[in-house]
């Protein structure tokens, strides 16, 4: 039953995360006075470049085909250990940060390794920026949510959410404020979203992903394209469930599962256009005032560990 759950839930997160990004487009259009090119736009890109022949320059190594299926695979892993439609985890994979954290990483090393494959001097410029951002933005991600797991007693994310269906009252406390604010400000450094970078810049200084992808093309790069939303509706949901843990499924029976699955895709979809909203009114952050952005973040973190053991 909990291994059926939890493919439902990636099933469902993937369909969705097309979906999501379209929606955020279409918010963005709408603010910024554009038609925009519809919500199901996303799926119709994927969908044709998965059909399409995949191009590899000569010399490149087997990094260009092989970093997308990793990038998707871990991916998928990551939409199944985040405790989104319920509490339920693998019994043989748990859903421990640590391990969570590591799949997270995984990803990001895939991609940073496709733009240094390609051998060109915009994909290694994006790498190691990616890299740079990586390396300021895992650590808070740990200390954030270590700080939520302080009054649980453990760093089981599953059980971190359980405990805060169960302690409202806890969810407008400062350390949970304190962590819930590094994590947004993470995940969007994390997943490339403004103001750290912007996921609609063609200008190749700026770029940071897209320098990664340049050299992919057919379904390399649908691969990578799904692969990156999917990080995103993750790390989203993994955010909104700990600051709004209501409607997880605690209990194993199929009302609670698909209540669980309702307010998860309306939950990650508000968070998602929210942030798309927010991305109209904001500049995008020149690269050496990023470090200061994420040292706020982790500074938040720190924090909020402070204040756990002193409300302890």
């Amino acid at each position: 039953m909990t291994l059926l759950i939890l493919v439902v839930q990636a099933i469902a997160m993937v369909a969705l995360t097309p979906v999501l990004i379209g929606a955020m487009r279409q918010v963005r259009s709408r603010l910024e006075g554009r038609v925009g090119a519809g919500v199901l736009q996303p799926w119709r890109d994927v969908r044709k470049l998965l059909r399409k022949e995949t191009l590899r320059a000569e010399g490149t190594g087997g990094i260009l085909a092989a970093a997308p299926l990793v990038l998707m695979a871990s991916s998928v892993l990551l939409c199944v250990l985040v405790p989104l439609v319920s509490t339920r985890t693998l019994p043989l994979v748990p859903d421990d940060l640590f391990v969570v954290v590591s799949v997270l990483l995984i990803g990001t090393v895939a991609l940073a390794l496709l733009g240094l494959g390609a051998g060109t001097a915009f994909g290694g410029m994006g790498s190691s920026r990616h890299m740079t951002i990586a390396a300021l933005v895992e650590p808070t991600v740990l200390v954030a949510v270590y700080a939520l797991s302080i009054p649980v007693g453990t760093s089981a994310l599953s059980s971190i959410v359980q405990a805060r269906v169960k302690d409202p009252a806890g969810l407008i406390s400062p350390v949970s404020l304190l962590a819930i604010v590094a994590l947004v400000l993470v995940v969007l450094a994390e997943t490339g979203r403004l103001p750290v970078d912007n996921p609609s810049t063609h200008l190749e200084l700026t770029m940071i992903h897209e320098a990664m992808t340049l050299e992919s093309s057919g379904r390399d790069l649908g691969w990578l394209e799904l692969g990156s939303w999917l990080r995103l509706t993750a790390l989203l949901g993994l955010v909104v469930n700990l600051a709004v843990p209501w409607g997880v499924a605690i209990h194993l029976n199929a009302g609670s599962v698909l209540l669980g699955l309702v307010a998860i895709v309306l939950k990650v979809v508000a968070a998602g256009l929210l942030v798309a909203a927010g991305e109209v009114f904001t500049a995008k952050l020149r690269l050496f005032r990023v470090p200061e952005l994420l040292a706020g973040s982790f500074v938040l973190a720190f924090l909020a560990v402070t204040a756990s053991y002193l409300v302890a």
